[in-house]
């Protein structure tokens, strides 16, 4: 649209961020919100603002008047954030005439003018030679070590974002820009403590923030959102991701609250909290204590080797507790990886094993797998496999042993599957089974200590 010609262009600001928002994704990425202080004038203004992140994607940027109060518009928006380098430096001059202090030795340095012709910058990097006119003649190398002069308000140092604004009125406003920035990620961690031999836990629940932003943001209001946003895929391959820094700092939170927001799950940090460039924060955000959990032995032999797996024979463990309310939790959890510590004789605490979970919301059930019990074991066998293709008729004869070395009584879940599909139904059976969905059954076998038992079924195929 072609501006009107009576409209003037008021002298251009820098303004300084105030009151950083961070709302962190899992998707390694945040919206970055700041308070923009802006002297508007009548007319066309040229803002600048110094304070954004070295991943800003550029397009998702929004400057608006929170309050309503003033009425303007945005009629040009840039983002620039060359990497600094002496080439990028020289571009700067290009055309003009810089001096260069050129060292040799066993001669004092000497300061000799020149004439930047061709500064060698190639925004990404790709080396081109620069050309210095020096005394009329043309070189192409640097006489010396340039000198630069004061950039001024030229704030070439930083990413910068800048605004061609046209407003109806003058005034002070206080803007907000925000926008989406890569470079941020965060993960729940679970620490779960019971004593030994018993299934009721301790948990400790952790929210790790790591920032690669290029941006140090101080007394941020913090939130983190849980959940699977969908985002557009680039056309093109990111270039990869920085690796996380090895520095980690903890914290503590007077308290996070949780709310449902849409279709995700926010969390809200108590307190504002630093988070500085290349760091990596921990805030702890759920804590409860007399978590009632159960411990499930589940031997699968079936089901390993069908999927071609070594493990046949190893009885898994799992804990499975309840996030209910009745049960110390009830807050929606995101997703994690949760630790499992027991504590022994002397009280002293062990590892032993680690798992993920997937978002869960209130009332669900949470199992996860720990590893293998050492104690318990079992086999699994075909003693019987018949086909008659003609009448469409399959059936085959399975035995299961499980036993336990262990002193104390324990259960094992024998899982079968109905692997070879149509319809299926067993025809003897040794002990009553539970269907667990379409191709899948199970056996609970209580086994007292030092006992072995043994499953055998009979499937029957039809399709």
């Amino acid at each position: 649209m072609k501006l009107p010609a009576l409209l003037l262009l008021a002298a251009a600001s820098v303004s300084f961020a105030a009151d950083p928002a961070l709302t962190i994704y899992n998707g390694g990425y945040a919206v970055v919100r700041e308070t923009l202080p802006i002297d508007l004038k009548a007319g066309v203004n040229q803002v600048s603002f110094a304070g954004a992140t070295a991943q800003v994607e550029a397009d998702s940027v929004i400057l608006r008047d929170i309050a309503g109060k003033a009425e303007f518009q945005v009629l040009e928006q840039s983002y620039r954030n060359d990497p600094v380098s002496q080439a990028m430096l020289l571009s700067l001059f290009e055309g003009k005439t810089l001096e260069f202090n050129r060292r040799e030795t066993n001669k004092p340095d000497r300061l000799i003018v020149g004439k930047v012709i061709r500064s060698g910058f190639v925004p990404g990097g790709r080396f081109v030679e620069p050309i210095i006119e020096v005394d009329g003649k043309l070189q192409f190398s640097l006489p010396g070590e340039p000198v630069f002069p004061s950039l001024g308000n030229d704030n070439v140092l930083k990413p910068t974002l800048n605004w061609k604004l046209n407003s109806a009125s003058s005034g002070k406003i206080d803007a907000e820009v925000a926008y989406l920035s890569n470079g941020f990620t965060w993960e729940a961690s679970y620490n779960l403590v019971a004593a030994e031999k018993s299934d009721v836990l301790d948990v400790v629940g952790w929210v790790t923030m790591n920032n690669q932003s290029g941006m140090t943001f101080t007394d941020a209001k913090i939130k983190l959102m849980a959940g699977d946003v969908s985002r557009a895929q680039p056309e093109y391959p990111r270039a990869a991701r920085a690796k996380v820094a090895d520095a980690m700092s903890f914290g503590a939170a007077k308290g996070v609250t949780e709310k449902s927001f849409d279709e995700f799950h926010l969390y809200t940090l108590g307190n504002p909290a630093t988070l500085r460039d290349k760091e990596t924060k921990q805030v702890e955000f759920v804590r409860a204590s007399g978590v009632k959990a159960e411990r499930l032995y589940v031997f699968d032999g079936a089901g390993h080797a069908y999927r071609g797996d070594d493990s046949a024979g190893k009885v898994q463990v799992y804990r499975e507790f309840k996030n209910a309310e009745a049960n110390k939790l009830g807050m929606a959890l995101p997703k994690g990886k949760v630790r499992f510590y027991s504590q022994d004789g002397d009280r002293q605490l062990e590892f032993v094993g680690e798992n993920r979970i997937d978002h869960t919301p209130k009332d669900e059930v949470i199992r996860v797998l720990t590893g293998n019990s050492f104690d318990l074991k079992g086999e699994h066998r075909m003693t019987n496999n018949t086909e008659d293709g003609s009448n469409r008729v399959a059936t085959q004869t399975f035995e299961i042993k499980v036993r336990n070395h262990k002193k104390e009584p324990v259960e094992i879940r024998v899982v079968e599957h109905a692997n070879r599909g149509g319809n299926w139904t067993l025809t003897t059976q040794s002990q009553p089974h539970e269907k667990k969905d379409a191709t899948t059954f199970e056996f609970r076998v209580p086994l007292q200590p030092d006992e072995e038992k043994t499953v055998t079924y009979t499937i029957r195929y039809t399709w």
